[in-house]
């Protein structure tokens, strides 16, 4: 994660490349505090999914288990791909290789909680970190360039 600030209203530009068709990984956003273990990221704040096969509501754009995608778009293995995740108050959008998957306001219906790996429920900061995902070494994604530019 990155700790010299917390960022609001900005617009995230990050562009990875998945080195196989099941990699997982994911970008987290809106993490109100230093995370104090390895599931605090997800818990208190959002991941931004990177996963081809996971289901509507599991895969590359969604805020993970919290919002379905509009659109499904498969990363392009061993290519690089562009996410462009959009914080502005309590909306979050996110865009993969320019087509919308996600646009969540902060409120809006949310399914229950499923499984224990899946983030717990409510709130998030409008102020927050960001990080990257590694889940372990047998899922590669590269990243090459994560960018952060104010909304204002």
């Amino acid at each position: 994660w990155y700790t010299k600030e917390k960022f609001g209203d900005c617009r995230i530009r990050v562009i990875f490349q998945p080195t196989g068709s099941r990699d997982n990984s994911g970008v987290f956003i809106r993490i109100p505090e230093p995370p104090r273990d390895e599931w605090y990221a997800v818990d208190h704040g959002y991941e931004v999914q990177i996963e081809n096969h996971g289901d509507a509501w599991h895969r590359t754009g969604c805020l993970y288990s919290i919002s379905k995608a509009k659109q499904k778009v498969n990363a392009r293995v061993n290519e690089w791909n562009t996410m462009v995740i959009t914080l502005e108050g309590k909306r979050t959008l996110v865009e993969v290789n320019g087509v919308l998957i996600t646009d969540y306001t902060e409120g809006e219906p949310v399914p229950s909680k499923a499984n224990d790996h899946e983030p717990d429920r409510g709130p998030r900061a409008n102020l927050g970190y960001i990080g990257l995902q590694k889940h372990d070494d047998s899922w590669k994604v590269h990243f090459r360039e994560v960018s952060v530019a104010p909304l204002r």
